[in-house]
């Protein structure tokens, strides 16, 4: 905590896995409101009504996967009536805050990426606050995945060669709707950022080389692990841990100085097929104002 007041942290997400699983949650969720500390939620949804009550509580606002409609939603999850149990969760949410922000966030696949238009659909039908949009993440260590990715599993989430027209012509389809039958800033990304989901996937099949994001996520934010590892970004290896000092002195340690200091987001590999970035322009006070997470006109990620 004092590293927080330190370094005057605002905005604090929890993600996981499945933080709805850690013991402690409403705790940390606590200790952060009574330092004046924004709070979100990252979820699957699975769980989310056993714990609306924790959740309307102690969160600020949620941000829950969202895969498309039911059916499409149901296969990617690989759980029995996983989209029915997200439904009833944002309903007991729905009962407890009426007003609580509860964003989507969709992960672009093959199971999904010619059901985009199909899955604002539905995301409005679920009185979803806003829709997101990023591409799968095929390349990294990110989100728990172990170097190298199983070839049978990035055959399930990227797209095959011809495929990206296809997803193209969704894209532009989405974009125009938003243009006409969306309301606006239901779906947070740009007609910019909605192109670059469609660039990313020709990247992966070598049609394009891949292109960096902007990103000053290593300056601006942190990731914690739950081991105590400190990384300046989900994507990039930590350079330090809690267990070794406090996240004031981990993320002003030689080793972080030192990344910060080296690498350029233009050229670097790891930067070049990121999925999931960060630039703020603005104050964080100014921030506070939007929804980190869902692709306001000043972050992405």
């Amino acid at each position: 905590m004092a590293s927080l007041r330190s370094l005057k942290v605002r905005w604090v997400v929890f993600s996981g896995g499945e933080p709805l699983m850690h013991s402690d949650l409403s705790a940390l969720a606590r200790i952060l409101h009574e330092e004046g500390i924004r709070t979100t939620l990252l979820t699957a949804g699975l769980t989310l009504a056993r714990h609306a009550d924790l959740v309307a509580e102690n969160v600020d606002d949620v941000i829950v996967s969202f895969d498309g409609p039911r059916e499409i939603h149901d296969f990617i999850r690989g759980v029995p009536d996983a989209y029915r149990r997200l439904e009833h969760g944002v309903h007991a949410l729905r009962i407890r805050r009426p007003g609580m922000p509860i964003h989507g966030r969709c992960t672009v696949q093959r199971a999904n990426f010619r059901h985009l238009r199909a899955t604002v659909a539905a995301a409005q039908k679920l009185k979803l606050t806003s829709l997101s949009f990023l591409a799968a993440d095929i390349s990294s260590e990110a989100f728990n995945h172990s170097l190298p990715i199983p070839t049978e599993k990035t055959s399930k989430l990227s797209l095959r060669p011809g495929e990206s027209d296809e997803l193209q012509s969704e894209l532009e389809g989405l974009i125009s709707d938003c243009e006409t039958k969306i309301s606006p800033n239901f779906v947070r990304e740009s007609p910019e950022k909605l192109r670059r989901i469609g660039a990313h996937f020709r990247a992966q099949t070598g049609e394009i080389p891949f292109t960096s994001p902007r990103c000053n996520a290593p300056w601006v934010s942190a990731v914690i692990e739950s081991d105590g590892a400190v990384r300046p970004c989900f994507f990039h290896q930590p350079f330090g841990n809690l267990q070794d000092g406090t996240l004031e002195e981990v993320l002003n340690s030689d080793a972080a100085i030192m990344f910060r200091s080296q690498i350029d987001i233009s050229r670097d590999s790891i930067c070049q097929k990121c999925v999931c970035s960060l630039f703020l322009r603005r104050g964080v006070g100014d921030l506070l104002q939007s929804n980190w997470g869902n692709g306001p006109s000043d972050v992405t990620g």
